[in-house]
């Protein structure tokens, strides 16, 4: 007897139900690489955010309390006020009659005056007192001689010129009218000072010439711009307001108060 073979396939509906099975896996399988990618971005940004929020406050706070340093040996020295704030602006002009222009970011600006030395400062390949970007500072004072050079470092944020991007900035007296950036992602600096005998932290604008030798700290905020996301987020800036970003940027403040150690004025915190 012949055996009859008969070839069985599969159904029309039974070839829908499985093409609609393995759909339902591949946008599984997309949607879970979605999250992830996305999770992990956005971790990336917040590090990225938190990186350059505290290396600024190290950077300005470094500074900030070598604010009036004359070295022990230095003397005769007539010093200049250590400090010198805008609000809103960037510190211009000469380092001893210095004043502020204005900056589109709304960012403040400080400058930080104080007597370097080759311990107090990285010393250049040549043996120099050395500015905020390791640039070589000549000594043009009698009183100094070869114990050290006054230092004169002026930070701010404003956009780059080539990316568009926010960064802080330093200028240096060992390069006068050179800024170099320092930090990507800061949009702003903010400074309120504290004065002797003042109950109240004060803008640079409330601040007086005379009264530049009286501050014996600063409050230091920071506002850091991280990279685009999916849909706008809130922050809470400087001044402890909270805000929707107007952008899809996410933003953060980091804050701290630096004691000013070396002015004339000095009162515990």
């Amino acid at each position: 007897m012949r055996r009859r073979f008969v070839a069985h396939g599969h159904t029309l509906v039974e070839f829908l139900i499985a093409t609609a099975l393995g759909l339902l896996v591949t946008a599984g399988a997309v949607s879970l690489y979605t999250t992830q990618r996305q999770a992990f971005e956005r971790a990336s940004d917040d590090l990225r955010i938190r990186e350059a929020g505290l290396t600024a406050l190290m950077l300005i706070g470094q500074q900030l309390q070598m604010a009036g340093f004359v070295p022990a040996d230095v003397v005769g020295y007539n010093r200049p006020p250590p400090l010198f704030g805008c609000s809103g602006g960037r510190p211009t002009g000469a380092d001893d009659s210095l004043g502020c222009t204005t900056l589109n970011t709304g960012s403040d600006g400080i400058a930080i005056r104080y007597v370097g030395d080759i311990v107090s400062t990285w010393p250049s390949s040549s043996g120099q007192v050395t500015d905020c970007v390791g640039q070589a500072v000549k000594s043009a004072d009698a009183a100094l001689g070869d114990q050290g050079a006054p230092v004169v470092n002026r930070y701010f944020a404003t956009l780059s010129g080539s990316t568009g991007e926010p960064e802080l900035y330093c200028e240096g007296n060992g390069n006068p009218g050179a800024a170099q950036p320092l930090v990507d992602g800061i949009e702003r600096v903010r400074l309120r000072y504290w004065l002797e005998g003042i109950p109240d932290a004060l803008n640079a604008s409330a601040v007086s010439a005379e009264q530049w030798t009286q501050v014996v700290a600063v409050d230091l905020c920071v506002l850091v711009r991280g990279a685009a996301q999916r849909q706008r987020s809130r922050y809470t800036d400087c001044d402890g307001v909270s805000t929707l970003s107007a952008d899809l940027r996410t933003r953060q403040a980091f804050a701290r108060r630096v004691a000013v150690r070396g002015n004339r004025a000095e009162v515990s915190l």
